[in-house]
């Protein structure tokens, strides 16, 4: 019988399905290898052609591991929280709960068919209670953690509260919130429960600040950076603002210099872990304290210890981060971010309008947009001024919205002469530009990173770079003005969201303090309401839940934002039916964490680095035994659409007609593009019919055509509903099968490479996959195989390609493994080869690829009854490979005649006597005798008459 895909397919996706092939022992005398796949959102759209592509990859991997020994823990769960399923409800009334469970209904049957040897027993769902209630669990352990810079760790808030009760807050070396109390053992013991849980909240991991945040009140909600384009949602494409609201943090600033060592343990790709460095932006410099006049700090020292930014009526000094304190004596003006809490306090009325107007613009801008515009000069002058604390020269204060108040200290000293951006806001603002270090063009060459001697700077005169810097420090500090400081870029996360959609945070306030619920109350569950937006007096969607209040308070109202959940879903999967624990210590300890993580780079310094926190936070409370999550981390590119195009012929008047040009002929006519559907073109030929079957106004159209057909353009584009260029596997996989989806994905080039989708090549995989079926077939597609000696040609054959497919595999070059599948297929067909023990070793190495009609071809080899899976993988035997004879090119008098196959076992004189006793040769020789025969031996012959 001819290749039956769509039975045999369906066959073996069945039987794996009801025999559970490929779940994960937990426990196994094999080695245990775990690969995972960032798990997708369940969109409505289900998949198209582009989302399988990691997910195929590490398939592959799975499969070929398993047939090398190992017990391999490759599962899939779906990210199932987050805002396209909510605002779907807004617009369709219908719960957010039925379309997510829709929508996996879609993306199981796509992945089903693709053939994933996933472990679905171990499925996860992160909208699921049986799952979040451990989201809120861990949220419940940052609450209840602290972290000791000492121990480098986080600990016990417990522990932190002993200390107290013991010793008061000396000792104490955490990372907290910068105005905490000083006091003693007995001062804390008489501090009332009130104000010892206030003091607390500025140490806990997660814990409640005022922050700028990504305000859409469209939705409703806060949005995340990533979720936000030039101002607009990238959902719904609604204005966004910056505004400041009371949010839940979580300290991963605890966690940087970890998260930036780290990163040198792992095998990522070089350019993902540069993002995270980045991202984390660790610096070495000073932070300054600059005197606010009038506020009595120039009497006291700038080194004061009252505080600067907790009552900004009481502020004395503006603190800044520097990486070049070196500089200080350039100091010209300060820039603050415009949401600086001083902003109010430091404006004179006559700035009031300037300021005014100015924020009100910047609110209009993301972080992300502000940070990118480098080019765009803009600020606004307060009307105020600080004091330099080392010459007392007065400085004034702007606003510009290239400072974010949540980076450093949300102001810098702009020095002009030592940085391009601070050069550039001088030389527009008509600002001093005062030099500091003797170089050359001063004005075109501002450089922060410019070394040389010192001028204008006082005691630092003649000083180079490194004793300038430490001599200013040394002056900072001893008049308490400033002190050396490591910083870091990155900023505690954001935590909540004005969702309904998500997790509850699992929280009661009780007189303004938040508490956690007990923990054996746990999932606290989302409450219905009767609609999914915010409330009249602009509460969260969960105020609208009636009767939905803790015994002692109320709920908070926010919800968990999407990071939450995939934060430490692998551990999940270890153990996913748990239902006393996140996972149990016996599974952590077998599995351990991920040896291949398979994803898209979009998620470097989100998903990512959050994962990277939450492991590093619960190896720290003993309930994890790695540090880092992911050991082996691969980016695999995007599939691109390939685009179509008609064009629409235009009249004279300008308006388009009902009549398309083909492509080649455009140049003759005044035409207009249009994207077709992918779907309803072949090879570039438009299907004409089901063109104007395709919309109502195309069914009387009209075509121009060359050489009897419609050729159309083509552009490779993002793959999108709105160009018409999306693929879906399910059409694919109707026409072609899975198999040869999964080989054309691989086969369209390196899985880390970004690719266009082409379809004009998926027949030739299909014609291979047909053609290895006839391998074990007769003329009249009966099977048939032989048990007879394989040929030396033919073990060469499979061996070649069983260490082809072993170091392709190994390193991920999936594409040209493909390529020598076919040139093996080839090999053995002009070989006639029909020998089981070739064929069936053929079978379970390209059953990886291609599971389905290896699995076919295995059973009628007459192999036991069930699935290939764990057969053995061949063993690669070098010898096969070792060439016994070669094909002598053969010359008379310098013209190569012909090749002899001649044993390399021979010497020279018996080549030559081999080569002499040939009849064609001596057809060439014609009767004479050579005067001279050179032979080199495994290279030529050649005679001389």
């Amino acid at each position: 019988m001819d290749y039956q895909f769509k039975d045999i397919e369906q066959k073996w996706q069945q039987f794996w399905a009801d025999n559970g092939t490929f779940k994960a022992e937990d426990k196994s005398a094999k080695p245990k290898y775990y690969v995972l796949d960032m798990f997708p959102y369940p969109s409505g759209a289900g998949l198209h052609v582009g989302h399988p592509l990691g997910y195929i990859a590490s398939d592959i991997f799975a499969r070929y591991k398993r047939l090398k020994g190992f017990n391999v823990l490759h599962p899939m769960g779906y990210d199932s929280f987050g805002l396209p399923a909510e605002q779907y409800a807004i617009q369709t009334g219908q719960h957010p709960a039925i379309t997510t469970a829709d929508n996996i209904a879609t993306y199981r049957r796509q992945l089903d068919q693709i053939g994933f040897s996933f472990d679905w027993s171990r499925e996860v769902r992160t909208s699921s209670p049986e799952y979040y209630k451990w989201t809120q669990w861990i949220f419940m352990q940052l609450f209840n953690s602290w972290y000791n810079k000492d121990a480098d760790k986080a600990q016990s808030i417990a522990k932190l509260v002993a200390h107290f009760e013991q010793h008061g807050s000396a000792g104490i070396n955490a990372v907290s919130d910068e105005e905490i109390l000083s006091f003693t053992a007995d001062e804390w013991k008489a501090f009332t429960n009130q104000q010892q849980q206030n003091e607390l909240l500025k140490y806990r991991l997660t814990y409640l600040r005022e922050s700028t945040v990504n305000w859409c009140p469209a939705l409703g909600t806060v949005l995340a950076n990533d979720e936000v384009k030039d101002g607009f949602s990238e959902r719904g494409g609604y204005p966004v603002e910056q505004k400041k609201m009371l949010q839940w943090s979580m300290r991963i600033t605890a966690y940087a210099e970890r998260l930036l060592q780290g990163l040198d343990t792992i095998d990522w790709p070089e350019p993902l872990k540069e993002m995270q460095r980045n991202w984390i932006g660790k610096s070495t410099g000073a932070s300054v304290r600059f005197p606010i006049p009038g506020t009595g700090s120039e009497e006291r020292g700038a080194g004061d210890r009252s505080p600067a930014t907790s009552n900004t009526n009481h502020a004395t000094y503006i603190e800044v981060f520097t990486t070049r304190v070196d500089t200080i004596f350039g100091v010209t003006f300060l820039v603050i971010a415009p949401e600086h809490e001083l902003v109010a306090t430091l404006t004179t009325p006559e700035q009031k309008a300037d300021i005014d107007a100015y924020i009100a613009a910047t609110k209009k801008k993301s972080e992300l947009d502000r940070m990118a515009d480098a080019k765009t000069v803009s600020g606004a002058f307060t009307g105020s001024y600080v004091l330099n604390p080392l010459n007392g020269e007065k400085i004034p204060i702007w606003i510009a919205d290239y400072v974010l108040a949540g980076y450093g200290t949300g102001a810098v000293m702009a020095v002009p002469s030592g940085d391009q951006r601070d050069y550039l806001f001088a030389k527009h603002f008509n600002l001093p530009i005062v030099p500091i270090i003797d170089v050359q063009n001063i004005e075109t060459e501002a450089d922060p990173t410019k070394e040389g001697t010192y001028i204008n700077s006082d005691f630092m005169n003649g000083l180079d770079y490194k004793a300038g810097t430490a001599a200013v420090i040394a002056k900072l500090e001893a008049i308490g003005a400033g002190k050396a400081k490591v910083n870091f870029r990155m900023r505690d996360a954001i935590f909540g969201r004005q969702r309904y959609w998500g997790e509850p945070v699992p929280v009661y306030f009780k007189d303004g303090l938040p508490h956690l619920i007990e923990e054996d109350h746990l999932p606290l569950l989302l409450p219905e309401v009767d609609k999914y937006l915010p409330t009249e007096t602009g509460e969260p969607p969960l105020g609208r839940a009636e009767g939905w209040k803790h015994p002692e308070g109320e709920y908070e109202l926010s919800t968990m934002p999407g990071w939450a959940g995939s934060s430490w879903y692998w551990y999940r999967y270890m153990d996913a039916q748990n239902d006393k624990e996140f996972a149990s210590k016996e599974a952590i300890e077998y599995w351990k964490d991920v040896d291949l993580y398979i994803g898209g780079s979009e998620h470097a310094t989100g998903h990512l680095l959050y994962s990277r926190f939450w492991n590093k936070f619960l190896k720290d409370i003993d309930k994890v035994v790695e540090e880092e999550p992911f050991k082996k981390l691969i980016n695999q590119g995007m599939i691109q659409g390939r685009s179509n195009f008609v064009y629409r012929l235009i009249d004279e008047m300008g308006r388009g007609t009902n009549t398309f040009v083909s492509h080649g002929l455009i140049k003759e006519y005044h035409t207009s593009p249009l994207h077709v559907d992918v779907n309803i073109v072949e090879n570039e030929v438009l299907n004409i019919d089901e063109f104007k079957k395709w919309r109502e106004e195309y069914a009387d159209a009209e075509f121009i055509l060359e050489n009897g057909k419609y050729i159309c353009g083509v552009e490779v584009e993002k793959m999108s509903k709105s160009k018409f260029n999306v693929v879906n596997p399910d059409d694919i996989i109707g026409r072609y099968g899975a198999d040869t989806l999964r080989m054309y994905e691989m086969f369209l080039g390196p899985l880390e490479q970004s690719k266009p989708w082409n379809t004009n090549g998926i027949e030739g995989v299909f014609k291979f996959l047909r053609k290895f079926w006839r391998l074990f077939h007769n003329d009249a597609w009966e099977f048939g195989v032989t048990n007879a000696e394989p040929s030396k040609a033919e073990l060469k054959s499979l061996h070649k390609i069983i260490r082809k497919v072993e170091e392709d595999v190994e390193r991920f070059s999936f594409n040209t493994s493909v390529s020598s599948f076919m040139i093996a297929v080839n090999e053995l067909t002009d070989l006639k080869s029909n020998n089981r023990a070739i064929l069936q070793d053929m079978v379970i190495i390209l059953s990886p690829y291609a599971p389905h009609i290896c699995e076919e071809l295995w059973t009628l080899l007459g192999n036991p009854a069930g699935s290939l899976s764990y057969a053995p993988f061949p063993k690669f035997n070098s010898a096969y490979l070792v060439e016994d004879e070669f094909a002598y090119p053969i010359s008379i008098n310098g013209k190569m005649k012909l090749n002899l196959n001649i044993s390399l076992s021979l010497e020279p004189k018996a080549i030559e006597e081999f080569v002499l006793a040939n009849a064609d040769v001596q057809r060439y020789l014609d009767g004479k005798t050579p005067k001279k025969v050179i032979v080199v031996k495994g290279r030529i012959v050649n005679m001389v008459v």
